[in-house]
């Protein structure tokens, strides 16, 4: 499972768009997201209550505590809306530590209310946990102690008895009305492949649950099976986080692949570089080098995984290779292209794509003083190992080859123990 955060609009899009096809019932949901492309006399025309209503503008950029921060505008016309707009569009503004632009936002009606609700799910390995308060809003941390809690094993029908615990407080004219609600948050959850999902708060308008705040993640591998009920639908970069050039051609490529390919830069200026095979195993890797004390040589985050094909493979590793040797500067630099023992990769395959790329790439790598590290088991690793090793004599090169009788670990200790023979 991947867990993605997506936008509050497409939060608030989904419930709405699926409310109805589970529940039988339409749920008086409105929304219109404001980016720089936004003509807002075509905004108006393709929803007419932004000119009738008043209206509540706030960022959607994957942070929260907007309120608290003053980031919220209540109470505005769709023109003080679009001036609002204008001053902010674009301007840096700091959130947990976090720099970056605002670059969208989300605009909706103003919705007077006195009550507040909490609600939130969350996928766990062996189910799911629904809370419910009736103490929601922005002083929710405050209230914690008035949050209640469920767990509801997969498989299992999310009864009334179950939902019980959850609204036994509240008064009778409401709790079937917010149960009701209850479970239907909860079946789409379940349909859309949703692993969080937050409303803090929701509120009763003319009896009826309506979402206020509302935050989202889906789980992203399972968008083979969801991409109609998604839509169009994205997945945004963290708040303060923009994609360099190179990771922006990766993505492009994990984009149109069955396979995964990841890359992040951490240090363009790092001596340890990485190419690791499969999810799992990028993470130790990485952790290692940190945990040895190195994290601020990590140059990157690598990982591909699912098979990929061998050009896939080539042109992941071409981008790794530049960025690894960039800029030269007479000391040495590891590359360590590692992975733990596959199920069912073809190791020789994936090599193959490598090899190609690192011969490629030959005066590059001789010019950074490279030093490679090969480290993999799983189907047809001898076959593999045997190319790397007569790549290493054919171009000259430093490049040591071992097989799952080594470490991942110690992979990084040599890596390590490379760049600090020659500080």
């Amino acid at each position: 499972m991947a867990r993605k955060k997506i936008r509050e609009y497409d939060s608030k899009r989904l419930l709405k768009e699926h409310f109805k096809r589970l529940a039988g019932s339409e749920l008086a949901l409105k929304s219109a997201q404001v980016t720089e492309s936004t003509d807002f006399n075509e905004l108006a025309n393709k929803e007419p209550w932004l000119s009738s209503s008043k209206l509540v503008l706030k960022p959607d950029m994957l942070f929260g505590k907007r309120g608290k921060s003053g980031l919220v505008a209540l109470n505005l016309d769709l023109a003080q809306v679009a001036s609002f707009v204008k001053e902010r569009l674009g301007k840096e503004v700091e959130m947990g530590g976090c720099k970056g632009p605002i670059t969208t936002f989300i605009v909706e009606p103003f919705i007077p209310h006195d009550e507040e609700f909490y609600l939130n799910i969350v996928s766990e390995r062996l189910g799911c946990s629904i809370s419910f308060s009736e103490c929601g809003g922005i002083d929710i941390e405050e209230n914690w102690d008035k949050v209640k809690t469920v767990f509801i094993p997969t498989g299992t029908t999310f009864s009334a008895d179950l939902c019980a615990p959850l609204v036994a407080t509240l008064p009778l004219e409401i709790k079937e009305k917010i149960e009701d609600f209850i479970k239907v948050v909860y079946s789409i959850f379940l349909d859309l492949d949703f692993t969080f999902l937050e409303m803090n708060p929701f509120a009763l308008v003319d009896g009826k649950p309506y979402p206020l705040d509302m935050r989202g993640e889906l789980d992203d591998t399972a968008t083979f099976k969801n991409f109609k009920k998604w839509g169009n639908l994205e997945f945004p970069m963290p708040f303060g986080r923009v994609m360099s050039p190179t990771e922006s051609f990766i993505h492009g490529l994990d984009e149109k692949t069955s396979a995964s390919l990841k890359f992040t830069v951490l240090n363009p200026k790092g001596r340890i570089w990485t190419m690791v095979a499969g999810g799992g195993a990028s993470v130790i890797y990485a952790d290692t080098v940190g945990d040895l004390g190195y994290a601020s040589e990590l140059g990157n985050y690598a990982e591909y995984s699912g098979a990929p094909n061998e050009q896939e493979v080539l042109q992941y590793a071409r981008v790794a290779i530049d960025c690894a040797t960039a800029e030269p500067d007479d000391k040495k630099r590891a590359l360590v292209i590692g992975g733990g023992i596959a199920n069912f990769t073809d190791v020789a395959a994936t090599f193959s794509g490598i090899i190609r790329a690192l011969r490629e790439k030959e005066e590059k790598l001789k010019a950074a003083k490279m030093h490679i590290y090969v480290r993999r088991g799983g189907p047809n690793y001898q076959l593999g190992l045997a190319k790397m090793r007569s790549l290493g004599e054919e171009i000259g090169i430093p490049l040591e080859v071992f097989g799952p009788e080594a470490t991942m670990t110690g992979i990084c200790k040599q890596a390590i123990d490379c760049i600090t023979a020659s500080a």
